[in-house]
């Protein structure tokens, strides 16, 4: 009898794959706020089966657990912060831990004085830049740390292979696209026009001439929508997020 035909194996992003961020911003636990979010930048390409899934230059996001200043009587402050999630080449997001095992305890990582281990795992360069000021603890602007893909993923990877080369675009209809600069306050919103997600703040991006609805969202902040009606040239648009009402 012939051997059983196995079922081909889907693509996957699986558990565990490396994915290494460097912080955008420093985070100090005298100035954090619990909640806040907190934005990386991917520093190397992750390939599935030859197809770039996440792209280097893309942004990651964590999140301020605790944050705790200095206190009287000598007591250090505290900073806890979890990894979040990247965001795939198509724009879906992929759930990060900061440890290479999954043991069950989440993707949170203690940041404050007594670090131990936890912190060795999630940032190798930890005793060089956990500084302490008058015991306040500080994470620097561009410090690399090294995150895991939270659980396996199945990946469609037709939808992320990059679109094939098009023909030269006539000059008159390359002419008539409009550039829309979208800048927020805080930075790190998602960016979406006419309902569909194009990316983070700060970005440019291209529209075709027309009535657009402009939507910029971050967690924790009530959305900002903006209807244009754009024509030519380039066009500037700030948006300043006001915090969500306590529920």
């Amino acid at each position: 009898m012939a051997p059983a035909v196995q079922p081909a194996q889907p693509d996957m992003l699986l558990d565990g794959t490396q994915v290494k961020l460097r912080i955008s911003q420093t985070i100090s636990s005298e100035e954090a706020k619990t909640g806040q979010e907190v934005p990386f930048e991917v520093l190397e390409d992750t390939n599935v089966n030859g197809v770039t899934v996440i792209k280097k230059g893309d942004s990651a996001f964590g999140i301020v657990t605790k944050a705790e200043p200095k206190k009287m009587m000598g007591r250090a402050g505290k900073l806890d912060l979890s990894i979040s999630y990247v965001r795939l080449a198509d724009q879906e997001k992929v759930p990060l831990r900061a440890t290479k095992e999954s043991k069950g305890h989440g993707s949170g990582v203690g940041m404050g004085v007594g670090i131990g281990v936890a912190a060795v795992l999630f940032f190798p360069a930890a005793p060089l830049f956990l500084l302490m000021h008058g015991k306040d603890v500080t994470i620097p602007q561009g410090t690399e740390i090294t995150a895991y893909v939270e659980g396996d993923m199945h990946l469609n990877l037709d939808k992320l292979r990059p679109a094939p080369p098009q023909s030269a675009m006539p000059v008159a209809q390359a002419v008539s696209q409009v550039s829309i600069g979208i800048d927020s306050t805080p930075p790190g919103a998602d960016i979406e026009i006419d309902g569909g997600f194009v990316g983070n703040t700060p970005s440019t991006i291209t529209v075709n001439p027309g009535i657009h609805q402009i939507a910029v969202k971050k967690k924790g902040f009530a959305d900002w929508t903006k209807t244009l009606n754009v024509t030519s040239g380039a066009i500037h648009l700030n948006a300043q997020l006001e915090a969500a009402p306590a529920q």
